[in-house]
């Protein structure tokens, strides 16, 4: 069974910088793709980035600018560096890897921006 344990969460000012990282209990490289969603409350979850077993990179619209998803090998995580943190970016936060047809999810960590 795979588990994805994210960290990284917490308050922080409009305009500030936090980082996420996801830890798995595989190697992060052996997923077809690994990524980050969030979930506002009464919204629907949705993606924000996501990185390929290739190393390719995709962002939402959203995100785009802002955020940056990498894969460190040696630490085995996949991190996401958001800066510029905008209210509307207030949300938990889950990571996701992907094996083909099948999802891991983490336990997700809220994300909260407000001054």
């Amino acid at each position: 069974q795979v588990q994805l344990v994210e960290s990284g969460g917490g308050l922080v000012q409009p305009g500030g910088s936090l980082r996420l990282s996801c830890a798995a209990s595989r190697f992060v490289s052996s997923f077809s793709s690994m990524g980050w969603y969030r979930q506002a409350p009464g919204k629907q979850r949705d993606l924000v980035a996501f990185i390929t077993k290739g190393g390719s990179t995709n962002y939402a619209d959203s995100a785009k600018g802002r955020f940056t998803i990498s894969r460190d090998n040696a630490k085995n995580t996949v991190d996401l560096q958001m800066n510029s943190l905008k209210p509307e970016d207030t949300a938990i936060y889950y990571c996701n890897a992907r094996d083909a047809d099948i999802a891991y999810w983490g336990q997700g960590t809220q994300v909260t921006v407000s001054s």
